[in-house]
């Protein structure tokens, strides 16, 4: 049992998604503060309102709604998946782009081993 945990641990696939977990949360941070201190002011200031969670906010029966903070999450989302695309997912096709260019390296065209073996056969007759 404890040489199957062993091998599960040591797999890449454990260690990699990890790392993809920890670099996902630092990097979901540096987002996190872009749109708090650029986007969100920016879209506050065109509201006229300081938070944007506060914009289109009102109040029925004690009841607090407000439509800022279902923007304010979409924003938020937005801006998330905008930077992962540009920032990892467009530079890894490009990267993939290249590898598969490298490896498809032309063929001189020649013989196929089934005619080198043809002619060795004539050649062996002769």
């Amino acid at each position: 049992m404890i040489q199957g945990f062993k091998d599960f641990i040591s797999r890449g696939n454990v260690v990699d998604l990890a790392v993809g977990i920890v670099i996902g949360g630092a990097f979901a941070t540096v987002i996190t503060a872009v749109v708090d201190g650029l986007i969100t002011p920016i879209v506050a200031m065109i509201f006229g309102q300081p938070d944007l969670t506060q914009v289109m906010a009102f109040t029925i029966n004690n009841a607090h709604f407000s439509i800022g903070l279902i923007l304010d999450a979409l924003f938020k989302f937005i801006t998330i998946a905008l930077a992962i695309y540009f920032v990892v997912v467009v530079p890894m096709n490009k990267l993939a782009e290249r590898r598969t260019k490298a490896d498809d390296v032309v063929e001189e065209s020649g013989p196929t081993e089934v005619e080198l073996l043809m002619e060795i056969r004539d050649s062996l007759k002769k």
